[in-house]
C-alpha cells in the first residue's frame, strides 16, 4: 500500500511538477499582478490557456519561452467602455486594441447594443476574434425596439416588454445594462423606467453602466440620478467616461468627487471610468436640441428643412454654445463624414468658411444643420475638457481606464486617438512622465478593478488558475503615438500580448491568431 502511494505521488510530480512542460514560459519579468501590490521578479508558466505556476521556474521548459528581462509583466488590460458591435465582425483581429495591450473589451455601452446577444455571440465565435469580449444590453436598443424614438413614458405593457428583453439578454450572457441618456430614445426616459429595468439586470447579477444625462454644469444632477438608480435598484453603478465639459465648469471636479464619495459612504457601489484625453467623441447630433431629433429620420429632416423650426433649432444651438464658454464651433472637429472625406479632420468653423460661410456662430449652425439633415451620422471630436481635471479624476481609487472606442478602419477618417493609444498613454504620459499614478495603481485600474466590477471571473490578476491574458511592455518606451492630427498609429513599447495563453503580439507584431473568447455574465441560462 505504501509503495502504491509513493508511485502515485511520483507520477503526480512528473505530470504536474518539475517534469511538466509549459506551453509558454515568461522568464525574468518584473511582475505586476494587477492587485496594486509592488512588482517582484519571477517567471510565469502557462498551460492550456491558463496560468499554471508563478515563481522561480528556471529549471522548467516550454514550447515558447519569452525573456522579459527589464520589462513589466502584467495582466491583459480590460477596457470596460468599448463600442465594438459593428466593427469587431468586420475587423476581428482588433489590431488597435491588441497593440494597446487590451485583451478584453466590454461593449454595448451608452445604451446601444445588439438586441439578440445569443446570435451575436455565436456569430463572433464562428468568425474567431483576437480579443475577449463581453457585452451589456443597451437601454436605447430595448426602448427603440418597443417604443421607437417617441418622447413619452412607456405604458405598463411596454415596460413589461422591455423588462422581458432585459431578462432575455441577461440569460443570453449580458454582464449588465447600459444607458445613453444624451442619445435617442434614452434622453426621453425618466428615472423610474430605468430603475425598473435595472432591477431586472440586478436580479441576474448585472451592473449598470451609464452615459449620464449631462456632463456640463448639470453633471451633478446627472451623477445623482445614476447613483439614485443604483440605490433604488440595488445594482452596482458605473459612470461612463467620467468628466465635466465646458470652460465655465473647469476646476469643479472636486465637487463631482465629493458627490460620488457621499454615495459610496452610504453604501452605494458607484465607480467610474475615464479616458486620458481632453476631447470627447460622439455624433454631430448632440449639437442639436433633443426635441429636434425626436421620431423618425423623415420627421427630423422635415423639422430641419422647415424655415421657422430651423430658426428655433439654431437659436437653441447658439444658446448652448455660449453656455459652454465658446464663441464658435472651432472646438468641434469632423472625425468622419460618410459622403465628404475632404472635411475629415477639419473643425466646423473652418468647414463653414470652406463652404462659403461667414465663420460666425449663426453661419456655422447652418453648416451643422446641412450636415445633420442627411441623417448619415457624422462622427465628431469635441475639445471641451481641461487637462488638470483629467489628472484629478484619474487619481480616484475607483476610476478605471477605458477608451470609449471601437475598431476603426485603418487610415479612414480622423477618429479620436483614444481608439489606438488609451492605455499606453496612461502608462507613458501619466505614469512615467507626469507621475500622476504609480505603475502599480495604473495597472490595477486597467485590470483587477474592472474585472471585479464587471464580474469577469478569473481575469485581471496574474495568479495560478486565472486565464493567461498577459501583457509584457517596456516601461522606458511604452507610450501612445496616435494624435488628433495623425490618429492611425499603434502604441509603442508593448512587445508581447497573450490572450488565453496564445501569443497575439510577438515582438511587437500581431500574429493574426484569434484566441479570444466571449465572456458571459452570471445570469447566463444553463451555464
Amino acid at each position: 500500500m505504501k509503495v502504491k502511494l509513493l508511485l502515485i505521488l511520483f507520477f503526480i510530480q512528473i505530470n504536474y511538477g518539475l517534469g511538466q512542460s509549459f506551453d509558454v514560459l515568461i522568464r525574468n519579468g518584473k511582475i505586476l499582478d494587477g492587485t496594486g501590490n509592488p512588482w517582484y521578479l519571477g517567471d510565469i508558466g502557462i498551460k492550456d490557456g491558463d496560468i499554471l505556476e508563478i515563481g522561480d521556474l528556471a529549471s522548467r521548459s516550454a514550447q515558447k519561452t519569452i525573456d522579459a528581462k527589464d520589462q513589466i509583466v502584467c495582466p491583459g488590460f480590460i477596457d470596460v467602455h468599448a463600442h465594438v458591435e459593428g466593427s469587431l465582425e468586420n475587423r476581428p483581429t482588433a489590431d488597435n486594441f491588441i497593440h494597446d495591450g487590451v485583451t478584453t473589451v466590454v461593449t454595448g455601452n451608452c445604451g446601444g447594443s445588439r438586441i439578440d446577444l445569443e446570435q451575436y455571440f455565436n456569430d463572433l465565435r464562428k468568425e474567431g476574434i483576437s480579443i475577449n469580449m463581453a457585452s451589456l444590453i443597451g437601454h436605447n436598443t430595448i426602448r427603440r425596439t418597443i417604443m421607437g424614438n417617441e418622447d413619452r413614458e412607456p405604458t405598463a405593457e411596454e415596460l413589461d416588454n422591455m423588462e422581458k428583453l432585459v431578462a432575455r439578454a441577461m440569460e443570453q450572457g449580458a454582464v449588465g445594462m447600459s444607458t445613453g441618456l444624451i442619445y435617442l430614445p434614452g434622453t426621453f426616459a425618466k428615472s423610474n423606467e430605468i430603475v425598473s429595468l435595472a432591477k431586472v439586470a440586478h436580479s441576474f447579477g448585472g451592473v449598470y453602466a451609464s452615459h449620464i444625462r449631462n456632463e456640463d454644469e448639470r453633471v451633478f444632477a446627472a451623477i445623482r440620478e445614476a447613483a439614485d438608480i443604483g440605490a433604488e435598484s440595488g445594482i452596482p453603478v458605473e459612470i461612463s467616461h467620467f468628466k465635466i465639459t465646458g470652460k465655465p465648469n473647469w476646476g469643479r471636479t472636486g465637487e463631482m468627487i465629493d458627490l460620488v464619495n457621499a454615495y459610496r459612504h452610504r453604501g452605494v457601489d458607484v465607480t467610474v471610468d475615464q479616458y486620458p484625453y481632453t476631447a470627447s467623441s460622439t455624433s454631430l447630433d448632440v449639437l442639436l436640441p433633443d426635441w429636434a431629433l425626436e421620431g423618425t429620420d423623415e420627421e427630423v429632416i422635415n423639422r430641419i428643412q422647415d424655415p421657422m423650426t430651423r430658426k428655433k433649432i439654431q437659436k437653441e444651438m447658439i444658446q448652448l454654445l455660449k453656455k459652454s464658454g465658446f464663441k464658435n464651433y472651432s472646438y468641434a472637429f469632423v472625425a468622419f463624414c460618410p459622403w465628404d472625406s475632404t472635411i475629415n479632420g477639419m473643425n466646423l468653423h473652418d468647414v463653414n468658411i470652406k463652404q462659403g460661410g461667414k465663420g460666425k456662430a449663426a453661419s456655422e449652425t447652418e453648416t451643422i444643420l446641412d450636415l445633420a439633415v442627411k441623417r448619415r451620422r457624422v462622427q465628431m471630436v469635441y475639445h471641451k475638457m481641461n487637462e488638470s481635471d483629467v489628472e484629478t479624476l484619474m487619481q480616484l481609487p475607483y476610476a478605471m481606464i477605458a477608451s470609449d472606442a471601437g475598431i476603426p478602419a485603418i487610415n479612414v477618417g480622423s477618429p479620436h486617438p483614444r481608439a489606438y493609444g488609451t492605455n499606453a498613454r496612461v502608462l507613458g504620459r501619466y505614469v512615467r512622465e507626469h507621475q500622476t499614478l504609480t505603475w502599480e495603481d495604473a495597472i490595477r485600474k486597467m485590470t483587477s478593478l474592472p474585472a471585479r466590477k464587471f464580474n469577469l471571473s478569473h481575469r485581471g490578476i496574474l495568479m495560478p488558475g486565472f486565464a493567461a491574458d498577459v501583457v509584457i511592455f517596456d516601461p522606458t518606451t511604452v507610450g501612445d503615438l496616435a494624435t488628433f492630427e495623425q490618429p492611425h498609429a499603434y502604441s509603442t513599447g508593448i512587445n508581447y500580448v497573450l490572450v488565453n495563453g496564445t501569443l497575439v503580439v510577438d515582438e511587437g507584431t500581431h500574429t493574426g491568431t484569434r484566441p479570444g473568447q466571449i465572456i458571459t455574465g452570471p445570469g447566463l441560462k444553463n451555464q
